[in-house]
């Protein structure tokens, strides 16, 4: 164990982080995300969600500030009449921990399928809110 580290991160998914470059992808996958068919890397996360995940990880991990929208979320199918309210809960996260809120991609939903066969890694979660699979564009550290 460390210090400071929250206990909600597996050793594995602080790894990936620390291995994953500028520009690198990573998705935070809800319950019904079909995670281990696309994941390159898989991590477990069972019993948690997308927003205790985030808000453990953010203090460690820095959004890409030069790319157009750091943040991506699975778009709402045309004629689905689901109203995510959970993406006002991730906002909220992230401009905690950022400061403000960068620009989010709206992904439609085979077009995130796609971005995840490429993504670093996928993060499976116990998340039961529909529409709350999230990618997340890593940064750099400046200090």
């Amino acid at each position: 164990m460390l210090k400071k580290i929250p206990a909600i991160i597996p050793p594995e998914l602080m790894k990936i982080m620390m291995e994953m470059g500028h520009g690198n992808e990573i998705i935070f996958a809800d319950g019904n995300f079909p995670a281990a068919d696309y994941a390159q890397r898989l991590v477990r996360c069972d019993g948690h969600t997308v927003t205790e995940l985030l808000e453990a990880i953010l203090p460690f991990f820095p959004l890409d500030t030069y790319a157009k929208a750091p943040v991506g979320l699975m778009q709402v199918v045309p004629g689905d009449k689901v109203v995510p309210t959970i993406w006002d809960d991730y906002k909220a996260i992230i401009t905690k921990h950022e400061g403000k809120l960068p620009e989010i991609d709206y992904v439609e939903r085979f077009e995130f399928y796609e971005r995840a066969k490429k993504a670093y890694a996928i993060v499976a979660t116990s998340e039961s809110a529909l529409y709350a699979n999230l990618i997340l564009k890593k940064g750099v550290v400046v200090e």
